[in-house]
């Protein structure tokens, strides 16, 4: 253990230096991400997050591994969730934590020349397997977190992509236009469906224009779906007309058996704006 604590505070002076080393070396040339960003500011952040991780991982030196990683999940965390990391290519990410296993595989080497006398090649291959073994567990973790928060990220977008490309336009007092563009799967179907309905009620409309010119492809499920969206406007007192159906949607509601006897059908939305406001 007293080896290790001298081997510890070997690699906190050196901390630093590795830093700046590892940042020196590191493959600028990506398009995207992290590492290609020559912001000063961001690249301080960058060093900083390097350096933080060296003072962290020096406790492999002298705590036991659960301990350890408790001390390193506060990086993994900061890190694994940080925009700039997040909009980087995982497999740059994993490249740079196997540059830095690297960088500590040499130092203990140099470490292990300085103190030659004292550091039998068992510690020195023990201390080996202690830095794979602990890299090896910080990257599977690493991916994980990243993994979340990237999807909680796309999720996010996702939903404020469904926002914009399905807004209630008001036209008039008492007339609004949805305009569809796009491909329409189930689950956008699904928020149309629920955000159509909260916001004619809030916008007190009491006809709206549906215009489909822009949805070039929708399967049997989302066309069912679709229709339901008019029945349930109805149930609300929303009287509602179609413009721009397509030939393949048309057919597709034929084959469910869809009544178009309460709803008003256009060619295309001049006509059913026309009609409806003048």
């Amino acid at each position: 253990m007293y080896r290790s604590r001298e081997l510890q505070e070997f690699m906190l002076q050196k901390a630093r230096q590795l830093t700046e080393d590892w940042y020196d070396s590191l493959d600028k040339s990506d398009p995207t991400g992290v590492y290609s960003n020559t912001d000063p500011q961001a690249v301080q952040v960058l060093k900083e997050q390097n350096y933080e991780f060296h003072i962290q991982f020096c406790r492999l030196f002298v705590q036991e591994e659960p301990a350890f990683l408790k001390e390193m999940e506060k990086w993994v965390l900061k890190v694994a969730s940080d925009e700039q990391h997040l909009v980087t290519p995982v497999h740059f990410i994993v490249r740079e934590f196997f540059r830095t296993r690297d960088q500590y595989l040499t130092f203990i080497q140099d470490f292990a020349q300085d103190n030659h006398e004292r550091c039998s090649q068992d510690t020195i291959q023990m201390w080996n397997q202690q830095i794979t073994v602990a890299i090896d567990k910080i990257v599977i973790w690493y991916m994980e977190k990243y993994h979340e928060f990237a999807s909680k990220r796309l999720q996010s977008q996702q939903e404020m992509i469904n926002e914009i490309s399905s807004p209630v336009i008001s036209l008039s007092q008492n007339v609004a236009l949805l305009p569809l563009v796009g491909d329409i799967d189930t689950t956008r179907a699904k928020y149309i469906l629920e955000q159509t309905l909260e916001q004619c009620h809030e916008k007190n409309v009491n006809q709206l224009l549906i215009d489909l010119s822009g949805v070039v492809v929708v399967d049997t499920m989302v066309a069912q779906q679709l229709f339901q969206l008019v029945e349930a406007l109805g149930l609300i007192g929303v009287k509602t007309s179609l413009s721009g159906i397509r030939p393949e949607i048309a057919q597709t509601a034929v084959q469910l058996g869809i009544n178009f006897d309460q709803i008003s059908i256009s060619a295309n939305l001049s006509s059913t704006i026309h009609a409806a406001i003048l």
